[in-house]
């Protein structure tokens, strides 16, 4: 198993961040290799909401399921990713730091089958990626928080399915 951990700090309140992270609809909107993702449960997003996504990986589409596992809104989010090569476990916490949020991430990486051989691989690999993914969050979020003349902050719009249409 490898893990994977890393923090960044948003200018934007936890509330924000969490609401905006909890629909993984937006992650496609700060992450280039999410190609599109689905709400595929019914009601409110929370303790069992499930995603479908597909992600770019080695160049070639790969699709995963992604299960929130726990929910409590605005200090921390756990879910539970499938792909063909792994499962995920991961948790989210939002830690206010003035008037922004400092995120901490942690990933438990569990590869299947010949993957295995390649975990120290993926880890590093996947470090890199998440520091890449997380700075496309900060830049996303605070250009939609930055400070109008006036000094007061723009609310940050409801979340929007980002893509449809996509295939069992």
């Amino acid at each position: 198993m490898a893990k994977i951990n890393g923090a960044i700090t948003v200018d934007a309140r936890p509330e924000v961040v969490f609401d905006f992270l909890a629909d993984e609809r937006n992650e496609p909107r700060f992450n280039p290799h999410v190609l599109r993702a689905e709400l595929v449960s019914s009601g409110p997003i929370g303790v069992g909401s499930r995603f479908r996504a597909v992600m770019r990986s080695m160049g070639r589409p790969v699709e995963m399921t992604i299960d929130i596992v726990r929910y409590e809104r605005p200090l921390r989010i756990e879910t539970v990713t499938h792909l063909p090569s792994a499962d995920v476990r991961g948790s989210l916490t939002f830690i206010p730091v003035g008037t922004g949020t400092r995120l901490r991430w942690s990933w438990d990486l569990r590869s299947h089958g010949l993957f295995r051989i390649l975990s120290p691989v993926m880890a590093r690999l996947g470090r890199a990626q998440e520091d890449e993914i997380w700075a496309g969050l900060k830049r996303h979020l605070e250009a939609r928080w930055a400070p109008t003349p006036a000094g007061v902050r723009r609310e940050f719009p409801a979340a929007q399915p980002v893509a449809s249409g996509m295939s069992a």
